[in-house]
């Protein structure tokens, strides 16, 4: 049975990890972004800066090594991972996991990426979910080659609804139940949460659990708010157990940073205006606790 679930700022409050006083650098999440391309070096870069803003302590940004200059000049609080070939294959996502720094927390795969062959995607998520990492796949990933690798896991896949139907081979709908139902059925079906992005966003679990939270301005359609949120789930799963709540949250959040940097910039924001005003949305739900013995 389905359960909508209202994303208020209660749930939010309630949901949020606190930082401990005496936490070390890795104890607020670690991030592996793979994605980027010739085309696009852009979206990985947005998702690895958003995931640091959303609290993450160390974001691993791995890029084709044709791009790596571009994200290592851009800024120095990113570790960017040289990727051997312009494209993922087998042998640049084996030498990837063999030579992460740390194990991450979580990995959100695909965004801005061109894929060889879906074995190579397959290859990539098999080795990563082998050491535990909980995955958040976006963009260039949502092929349906990667549906049986990630069924019955706690992956976080977040179409829009085109990716969707690529996905799943389904329509979204054209009414909000309609859209609620078929999220809801793709999530149990494949026992994974599915976050539906659009003029309204639905997430959905195995658990038949169901948020549906309206998109806060239309100005969200340029380019890379995608990659963006991308970068919230990440950082907010890495330091939580539950999808659905990393999911929602990401998604409140990049709603309010949206309609902050709307009543600075109207309808002309672009992805990084969101970035900017992610510690102004989220700092008023910072928590600190006593010392974690």
């Amino acid at each position: 049975m389905t359960e909508l679930i209202p994303v208020t700022r209660d749930y939010v409050v309630n949901r949020l990890t606190p930082r401990y006083e005496n936490c070390r650098k890795g104890d607020n999440g670690i991030v592996l972004v793979v994605g980027g391309s010739s085309l696009y070096h852009g979206a990985p870069l947005l998702t690895s800066l958003t995931a640091l803003r959303a609290g993450a302590d160390l974001v691993y940004t791995a890029v084709p090594k044709t791009i790596i200059n571009a994200i290592r000049s851009h800024s120095p609080n990113l570790i960017a991972l040289p990727m051997v070939d312009n494209s993922l294959t087998v042998g640049s996502a084996n030498r990837l996991v063999m030579g992460l720094p740390k194990i991450p927390n979580t990995a959100t795969i695909g965004m801005g990426m061109t894929i060889s062959k879906a074995e190579a995607l397959n290859s990539l998520i098999k080795k990563l979910k082998e050491k535990g990492i909980k995955l958040v796949l976006d963009a260039s990933s949502l092929i349906p080659q990667v549906v049986k690798e990630i069924t019955e896991t706690d992956t976080i896949v977040t179409p829009h609804a085109g990716e969707f139907k690529r996905i799943f081979d389904e329509d979204v709908g054209i009414n909000k139940e309609q859209t609620i139902s078929t999220v809801s059925r793709m999530a149990t079906k494949y026992k994974i949460t599915v976050l539906l992005k659009g003029w309204l966003n639905i997430i959905a679990d195995p658990t038949g659990k169901v948020a549906s939270i309206k998109r806060s301005t239309p100005a969200m359609t340029v380019g890379g708010t995608g990659d963006v949120l991308a970068g919230l789930v990440a950082a907010l799963y890495s330091k939580m157990n539950s999808p659905f709540d990393a999911s929602a949250l990401a998604v409140y959040f990049n709603g309010m940073a949206a309609t902050a940097a709307t009543e600075q910039v109207g309808l002309h924001l672009v992805a990084t205006d969101l970035i900017e005003k992610l510690p102004e949305v989220m700092k008023p739900f910072d928590k600190i606790s006593s010392p974690k013995i």
